[in-house]
């Protein structure tokens, strides 16, 4: 077991860099870099990330797009001094080959050197620090919530499959499951957060301006205060599928001849269900856990973060995309990639741990 762990340790090292190596080629050929973008600011019509996604201003995104030709190179700018053009070339580092530059942001990477942020004028690191523990709260709340309710009601709805329960919840499930989780925070927004009705919840930050000032219960209880709404619309929005996975899961062991056989032997329906389908039936509801934890950490919480003005790392990585701040958005890829690399080799070991038998060295 240990050489398999081995193994998928040094296998992340080839496929953190071809993930990178890929994503860079492709950022290649996407319009609008960094070195564009400030010469379309120097010439006075930059266009907002806002403006660019709701069309706004069309002569100033199209006057930017030519900016980039296929002969000609900073089309746009050809009013400016090339010494100008060449010192915001070097600012940015595009006065190097990509291949050059892509193996320096890898040797840098090595020693989680990721730079200075284009636009922000501030480290990288300290950007990501900043907005990670916003995103950690969302992501591990969310995920953990959603596993707690739905493991205990998959089981319930795989045991009473057909009966009253499992119809009126499945009702519930399909609810939940067919309002996307930012249209739920909109209508928590107006129900409980100022919105028409209630004035119950903050609407900004996870914790409150006078957080210094809190003993430590007050603090924990300000901290779940602000993120109440938030956990809450992801929840609802997430828990539909894997709570029809748990079912699904145990309804396929149920009917399988080693449950008919534990039975023939007058083990207890309690004993056969934990003692014996609960480790089989679990294996791919663990499986899918750091899928699970780094979608809702990275992407499934934008629009929550940008409703109800929480300033994580997906409304970070989403506003480095628009504004092609490639530091921002290399270490942002660098970090989730790296940690859901280590995430999937956790969720082997909690496999062996749920069923022992279980051998990687074998596969």
């Amino acid at each position: 077991m240990a050489s398999y762990f081995l193994r998928r340790l040094i296998l992340i090292i080839p496929t953190l860099f071809g993930i990178m190596l890929l994503n860079f080629i492709i950022i290649q050929f996407a319009p609008g870099g960094p070195v564009e973008n400030t010469i379309a600011r120097l010439q006075g019509i930059d266009v907002g990330a806002t403006e660019r996604i709701s069309g706004g201003n069309q002569d100033a995104i199209d006057t930017q797009n030519n900016f980039i030709s296929s002969n000609n190179k900073y089309v746009g700018a050809q009013g400016l001094d090339p010494k100008i053009i060449e010192e915001i070339e070097k600012m940015y580092g595009f006065d190097k080959p990509a291949h050059i530059r892509f193996f320096i942001m890898i040797k840098n990477y090595l020693t989680f050197d990721f730079g200075n942020s284009f636009f922000q004028d501030r480290k990288v690191i300290d950007i990501v620090l900043e907005k990670l523990p916003v995103s950690i709260s969302l992501g591990l709340w969310t995920t953990l919530i959603i596993y707690l309710i739905s493991i205990p009601l998959g089981i319930y709805k795989a045991v009473n499959d057909g009966k009253k329960f499992d119809i009126w919840s499945s009702v519930v499930v399909i609810i939940g499951n067919a309002i996307p989780s930012f249209l739920f925070a909109i209508l928590l927004i107006i129900l409980f957060a100022g919105g028409r009705y209630l004035d119950i919840f903050p609407l900004r930050g996870i914790i409150s301006d006078n957080w210094d000032d809190l003993n430590n219960l007050d603090k924990i209880l300000d901290y779940m205060w602000h993120l109440a709404l938030p956990i809450f619309s992801l929840v609802i929005g997430g828990f539909a599928s894997l709570t029809m996975l748990t079912k699904n899961s145990f309804l396929d062991q149920i009917n399988l001849q080693y449950v008919l056989t534990a039975r023939s032997k007058g083990n207890t329906e309690n004993k056969i269900l934990y003692g014996h389908i609960f480790r089989n039936a679990m294996l791919i509801v663990i499986a899918g856990f750091p899928t699970a934890f780094i979608s809702i950490l990275f992407t499934g919480a934008l629009l929550t973060e940008i409703i109800f003005s929480l300033d994580g790392l997906g409304l970070l990585g989403f506003e480095a995309a628009i504004n092609r701040d490639y530091p921002i958005m290399f270490a942002t890829l660098y970090f989730f990639t790296l940690l859901g690399l280590f995430m999937n080799i956790i969720g082997d070991l909690a496999m062996t741990f749920v069923d022992p038998r279980i051998d990687f060295d074998k596969r």
